[in-house]
């Protein structure tokens, strides 16, 4: 008897409030790496009407002008007039920045994990990305959702978007997608009815191409459900730095620690063994020894090496699980400095990992599965 299911992920456009948020913080993160790459940062942005208040503790050999970058992220996604919800060259910036506390730097210093916590990461052979597949689409979707505001202005997008996808799942495989949820932010001369034409015939279709093999007849639509959505970005909702966790990671379709991604500098383990977490799961799949892995990493500040290590291969391994795991703690050093040196992370790199999800996307070192032919052996 088959077993059926649906599972629904969704996704948020760059020019949602939270994600807004999330790219204010890390391209202050960037910009403190660029002229320092020891910076320790932990930046968080709330972002509502007409203002943008920029926090956090930050240790920098540098200088950085903390209004010009959070003006200049604001315009680049769009938000250029007051019209569409936020401007970024008039809306006001508000900055408490101060250092880092010595309290927590004396056990980073040495090496030591930034923080506690419990931090997850998956891999699964039902995408070329080895992404679950719900939350690959929701992620094409508002990606393309930019692209199409980007190049054709004369449509009527406005930056912030939502999407959301179910799929219908067959003994743990995708079989097809079951309905498709696309909220878009629009200029108020358009009608629901022109809303909905654009939205599928410019977003929706073109991203269904790319996934055809689960695509059907029978997928149910539902584009700007409540009939209108002029108002948007920040004029609308608040937007918070971390706020949207499970958009920026595997969808729901693996645990999370709780740690957020965005304004964090690698010593914070809440992002970088996150990361590698990803980067094992990936290697594990892509070298065969499971068609979907899972992997949980627990640390205490101040501590270099995590205090568990756990490994879900959910029944599909090739090889048992203690020698799958034995392989992986002899291949990879999963302390803070082994993880900010085999990925390379103290560099400039995260302002595109706040848009369109931290994982899946192959410029990303994590995403690498070099390692995965030591994991063969």
């Amino acid at each position: 008897m088959s077993n059926m299911r649906i599972f629904t992920s969704e996704s948020v456009s760059e020019g949602h409030p939270d994600k807004l948020a999330d790219q204010i913080s890390d391209a202050l993160l960037d910009e403190c790496l660029r002229q320092d790459p020891k910076a320790r940062v932990a930046i968080e942005t709330l972002l509502t009407r007409g203002l943008a208040v920029v926090a956090g503790e930050v240790t920098v050999d540098g200088y950085i002008e903390v209004a010009d970058i959070v003006r200049r992220t604001i315009n680049e996604v769009g938000y250029t007039d007051t019209e569409l919800g936020f401007d970024g060259s008039t809306c006001g910036v508000m900055v408490a920045i101060q250092e880092q506390s010595p309290d927590i730097a004396v056990g980073v210093d040495t090496g030591g994990a930034g923080d506690q916590g419990m931090m997850f990461g998956m891999a699964a052979n039902e995408t070329a990305e080895l992404m679950p597949l719900p939350i690959s689409i929701a992620h094409a979707l508002v990606r393309r959702a930019a692209d199409v505001r980007k190049k054709h202005p004369s449509l009527g997008l406005r930056p912030d978007v939502k999407s959301q996808v179910s799929v219908v799942y067959e003994n743990g495989r995708p079989k097809g997608i079951d309905t498709i949820v696309v909220s878009a932010q629009h200029s108020p001369s358009l009608t629901h009815e022109a809303v909905t034409e654009v939205v599928k015939q410019h977003i929706v279709q073109p991203v269904l191409k790319e996934y055809e093999e689960f695509a059907t007849d029978e997928i149910k639509y539902f584009i700007n459900p409540t009939g209108i959505f002029v108002i948007g970005g920040p004029q609308a909702d608040t937007g918070v730095t971390g706020r949207k966790i499970i958009v920026d990671t595997y969808g729901g379709m693996c645990p999370h620690g709780g740690g957020a991604f965005s304004g964090k500098d690698p010593t914070k383990v809440d992002r970088s063994a996150a990361y590698m977490a990803r980067h094992i799961a990936k290697c594990i799949v892509a070298a065969g020894l499971a068609e979907r892995a899972q992997i949980a990493l627990a640390y205490a500040i101040g501590v270099a090496q995590p205090v568990s290590l756990n490994i879900e291969t959910f029944g599909t391994e090739t090889i048992d699980a203690a020698t799958i795991e034995k392989r992986v703690r002899a291949t990879f050093d999963m302390s803070p400095k082994g993880i900010m040196e085999h990925l390379d992370l103290r560099r400039p790199i995260y302002l595109p990992t706040a848009k369109n999800g931290h994982f899946g996307n192959p410029a990303f070192p994590w995403e690498s599965t070099t390692a995965a032919e030591a994991l063969r052996q």
